[in-house]
């Protein structure tokens, strides 16, 4: 199913040399690329189990480093991660750290997600941040560990390269 996302090998010695994010979102984007830019149940069918891992990863990130486990939750993403294996995905890619952290926060989010969840406009959001302050913790272990968890990334993606794409020449 892989080979349907293609990496330019210069591309990717580009985006080594300047990081390890830059080397991550090479395949992010060529993930998203080959389907379409939406992670959805159709375009998810497409991928293999560790493609969608890795979007799943960037969704995390994105939205823990922007608005907490809060904001994941209320955009609608806390079925995604904590109704699903992605836990087991992130231990078994020897981020163990991070499945503890997910264990943490599935306890909160069974406790606080129907709140979370309602529907309700922008000062009404930023209360939720005061409202559900359990969340702290979490996102502030989150944002301390996201340079390390993003490097056993793009370690794993690097061991595992073929499981992400094919690299052309």
């Amino acid at each position: 199913m892989n080979n349907m996302i293609t990496i330019q090998e210069p591309e990717l010695i580009k985006a080594a040399e300047q990081g390890l994010d830059e080397f991550v979102d090479v395949f992010v984007n060529a993930t998203y690329k080959a389907i379409g830019g939406e992670l959805n149940a159709q375009t998810m069918a497409m991928l293999n189990p560790q493609q969608v891992t890795l979007l799943a990863y960037r969704i995390l990130r994105d939205e823990v480093m922007d608005g907490g486990f809060v904001q994941l939750i209320h955009n609608g993403y806390g079925p995604f991660f904590f109704h699903n294996p992605f836990g087991k995905a992130m231990r078994n890619w020897g981020l163990d750290e991070l499945a503890t952290l997910l264990n943490k926060a599935h306890r909160l989010y069974k406790k606080y997600h129907v709140e979370i969840e309602k529907e309700c406009g922008d000062e009404e959001f930023m209360a939720l941040f005061e409202q559900f302050a359990d969340f702290d913790e979490c996102d502030d272990i989150f944002v301390e560990h996201e340079e390390e968890w993003t490097a056993k990334v793009a370690a794993y993606i690097d061991d595992h390269i073929g499981d992400f794409a094919t690299i052309q020449g």
